[in-house]
């Protein structure tokens, strides 16, 4: 009998979640020694990112545009904010809210985290169109995958 006639799980080898979930660890593993320089997690990075893209935000925009929880991200926050490279304040407007903005530190990374993403062209010996059309397929599939889980929206 095959997996598909028992039920029985395939191989990881198979599955394509394992072969997303792996290549992202890889891909967080090209970055790490380029993060460990300018002092960020991946994931701080990940914020940064948003807030470089648009400035301001509230937790809950930037937990959205991560599909992140927004309690997730508090403990992030914090540590971003002790090294000097966001601020976090109240919105006048309502104080339930928690806006984040980039001080000067925060944006100069910017111009150096661009290294990144010639990195991974780098590691993955793929042409830059390869990983555009790459990039584009999976955020397809994202995309579609979202539009079945209630509740969720697709980041971004």
């Amino acid at each position: 009998m095959t997996a598909e006639t028992t039920n029985d799980p395939l191989p990881l080898d198979d599955q394509l979640c394992w072969a997303v979930y792996s290549t992202g660890i890889a891909i967080q593993r090209v970055y790490k020694p380029l993060l460990d320089r300018l002092g960020l997690t991946y994931p701080q990075y990940l914020v940064l990112n948003v807030l470089w893209r648009n400035d301001g935000q509230t937790v809950g925009g930037i937990a959205e545009a991560l599909a992140l929880e927004s309690s997730t991200l508090t403990p992030l926050l914090k540590r971003l904010e002790a090294a000097g490279h966001v601020r976090r304040t109240r919105n006048p407007a309502n104080e339930r809210q928690v806006v984040v903005t980039l001080t000067d530190q925060g944006r100069a990374l910017r111009a150096q985290a661009g290294c990144l993403g010639q990195a991974l062209a780098a590691a993955s010996a793929q042409s830059p169109t390869d990983l555009a059309r790459l990039n584009a397929e999976v955020r397809q599939l994202r995309d579609a995958l979202y539009a079945h889980i209630e509740g969720w929206a697709a980041p971004g």
